[in-house]
């Protein structure tokens, strides 16, 4: 067995490398944006923050010339449906390191010609191929592709999503961290509806309290600092200029969602916002940003997971992913226990 390709984003690598390792998945080699796993050694499969899409058992086919390694993918994706019936539409999805240059135009070259491959040899299968990785978290059985370099690809039948994915921009929103929100939905599985109440804390310039109150949501946006674009004046954002560490809610008073997003040591925004509001049930589900620039990730991961962690002992449940749109942080997501 070949094990597991975890793809990340480039730079990130060793981050990955050493949140597998620690999960007993140690790493036999790696490259911008990728990294590879050996045979899997058994036990629970791991939920790597870094990765938001890990492909399993797969297997690697190499060849110089754009036909003939659209032949192998093709040969072993008929090979792969011997057994099985294929009624609805299945993913496709090719991707693959940022380097070397002009790699990405050699992934759609090779996509290209497997495309017309296939529908020689299985039309019917070919029109009910879907682009991309479909949204959401878990496994998820289709045709994956990466291409780690011009004249190789790993290839998989079943991979397992992070949730991760690019988010489209919205030109009212405020700043490039509502990007962040959206993407963060995702990966919890729920955003929110309409008259449920959302708690911003450090909202300022809003791009996360735009993005609740364009859903529907009565939103109270706490922030020193001014909000802006599509956040200011919307008849559904309150806006508090407030410490977001002072702030707490009237007697007996929950929020259905806590959004924090602090340019803060993470240490502290755990100490004195998280384990408040979490403790003291004054949110339902929750979306948090926890800086690591000045921090070890790998280190922050082991607390924020541990027995005494605010997460573990107040949230009924919850996921720690390092998002498309995050650069040095985490965003946690989950929902308090009740």
């Amino acid at each position: 067995m070949s094990g597991m390709l975890a793809t990340c984003q480039a730079g990130y690598e060793t981050a990955l490398a050493g949140e597998l390792a620690a999960a007993g998945r140690h790493p036999v080699a790696r490259g911008p944006g990728w990294v590879h796993c050996p045979a899997d050694p058994g036990g629970e499969l791991p939920d790597p923050v870094f990765a938001p899409l890990i492909l399993l058992e797969p297997r690697a086919l190499q060849a110089g010339a754009v036909n003939a390694l659209a032949q192998q993918i093709v040969d072993f994706f008929a090979e792969s449906l011997r057994d099985e019936q294929v009624e609805g539409g299945w993913p496709n999805a090719w991707n693959g390191s940022p380097e070397p240059a002009g790699l990405a135009r050699r992934i759609t070259a090779t996509r290209r010609a497997f495309d017309d491959l296939l529908r020689r040899k299985l039309s019917r299968v070919t029109r009910l191929g879907v682009p991309g990785v479909p949204p959401g978290v878990g496994p998820t059985r289709g045709l994956f592709v990466f291409f780690t370099d011009f004249d190789r690809a790993w290839v998989s039948r079943t991979a397992v999503r992070g949730g991760q994915r690019r988010m489209a921009d919205n030109p009212a929103a405020p700043s490039r961290s509502y990007l962040k929100i959206e993407e963060a939905y995702g990966v919890l599985g729920a955003e929110p509806q309409p008259d449920e109440t959302v708690i911003d804390l450090g909202a300022a310039p809003g791009g996360w309290s735009y993005s609740a109150a364009r859903r529907g949501a009565q939103v109270l946006a706490v922030d020193n600092g001014p909000l802006k674009g599509g956040a200011l004046a919307h008849p559904r954002i309150e806006h508090r200029r407030e410490d977001a560490f002072g702030f707490r809610p009237a007697p007996g008073a929950t929020f259905d969602w806590l959004f924090c997003d602090l340019v803060e040591e993470p240490h502290h925004v755990l100490r004195n916002l998280v384990a408040p509001w979490l403790g003291q049930r004054w949110c339902r589900r929750f979306v948090i940003n926890l800086k690591f620039g000045r921090t070890d990730p790998l280190a922050l991961l082991q607390e924020l997971r541990a027995a005494d962690s605010p997460f573990t002992r107040q949230a009924a449940d919850f996921r720690i992913r390092h998002l498309y749109h995050d650069r040095e942080e985490f965003t946690v997501v989950g929902r308090a226990r009740f």
